[in-house]
């Protein structure tokens, strides 16, 4: 039985339910409209009170009568609801750098500068800036590691171990940062033993690894000075390890869509690698072709992709220690940047993988 056997007579003019529908006249309808009357309900004869209920029944039913004629439900929860209306997507927002460019690109531009000046006028210069910056990188890694770990690794002895090994190196080759690197480690043991015992293993294994994290790592770069072309091989170790950087950014920012990593540095795509590489590889086989002598295009093009795998390990590596402290940047010392840390990461891994390839293709010399 469907809705229509119960419905209203054409022209009745009535739009109320199956349920409420005015049926014609006669004996059968009206048993039924009995049917579906609503019984008054029985009150006990109290004065007043009787009174009140049975005349609270008769408004009830008269609105309920009232509802039924305009065709009209009875009961408020019935009454039509107005569809909501759908919110309308948020416009899509355009990609946005994570930092000020503006900032990032005067410093990183003023840093260029005095390191290219330093680079082309006197290499010992040149050797106490990569001092400096040693320093002001321990202190930055030190400081984090003691505010968020609680981990007291001794600034002093690696400071003045630091500049020994980047000096060492310079003076007097790798077996000097070696020498240097091992009487570092043995200062911080020893410093470290002035204190209290608790902590002793965490702080100096810390110490031993800022040690060979930050100096002497750096110190790769000193070795590459040495050589006769030495000015020539730093700039084509720093260019490089820009433009894989920059190639990695680029790339990644307009067509990144498979994170490299996302546990790591979310912010690193599959996409950005492969522009790592293509443009380190570009800028190897140019450097190569026309600033080191005796290197060759072939040469420059492994030497790209070399730059291009440290550089983006070497990334991901201090995000990693970033992540563990629960930190962005390891400083504020520079704007746009972070710290010196924050430019240091991809640069140190790639100086021993930049020496030791130059060191194959074209000598120490």
């Amino acid at each position: 039985m469907n809705d229509s056997s119960w419905g209203a007579p054409q022209g009745a003019g009535f739009r109320g339910t199956p349920e409420m529908t005015a049926a014609p006249a006669g004996p059968v309808h009206d048993v039924h409209g009995a049917q579906q009357t609503r019984p008054m309900p029985i009150v006990p004869d109290v004065p007043d009170a009787g009174r009140d209920v049975g005349r609270e029944a008769e408004n009830r039913d008269d609105r309920d009568r009232d509802a039924a004629h305009v065709g009209g439900p009875l009961f408020r929860d019935e009454m039509p609801q107005e569809p909501m209306s759908t919110p309308l997507p948020p416009p899509p927002q355009k990609k946005r750098a994570g930092r000020d460019l503006r900032a990032a690109i005067g410093v990183g531009l003023g840093l260029g500068a005095v390191i290219v000046v330093s680079l082309f006028i006197v290499k010992a210069v040149f050797v106490g800036v990569i001092a400096l910056a040693v320093v002001v990188g321990l202190w930055e890694l030190t400081s984090r590691l003691k505010e968020r770990k609680d981990i007291d690794a001794p600034l002093a002895p690696l400071a003045v171990g630091g500049v020994a090994m980047v000096v060492a190196g310079y003076a007097r080759g790798p077996e000097g940062a070696w020498i240097a690197m091992a009487l570092t480690a043995l200062a911080v043991l020893v410093q470290r033993m002035t204190r209290p015992p608790e902590g002793y293993l965490k702080d100096v294994t810390a110490g031993v690894f800022a040690a060979f994290y930050v100096p002497f790592l750096a110190t790769f770069v000193a070795l590459m000075l040495t050589a006769d072309d030495g000015e020539w091989r730093v700039l084509t170790f720093l260019v490089l390890t820009v433009v894989s950087d920059t190639g990695a950014y680029a790339v990644g920012w307009r067509f990144g869509k498979h994170k490299l990593a996302p546990r790591i540095s979310p912010g690193k795509t599959r996409e950005g690698l492969l522009g790592a590489v293509a443009f380190a590889m570009a800028g190897g086989a140019l450097c190569m072709e026309f600033l080191i002598d005796g290197g060759a295009w072939w040469q420059g093009l492994l030497l790209g992709l070399g730059v291009a795998a440290s550089a983006t390990l070497g990334d991901l590596g201090e995000s990693m220690i970033k992540r563990d402290l629960g930190i962005k940047d390891m400083g504020t010392l520079l704007p746009g940047h972070g710290g010196i840390m924050d430019r240091l990461d991809s640069l140190l891994p790639t100086a021993p993988v930049v020496w030791l390839l130059l060191v194959l293709f074209v000598g120490s010399t």
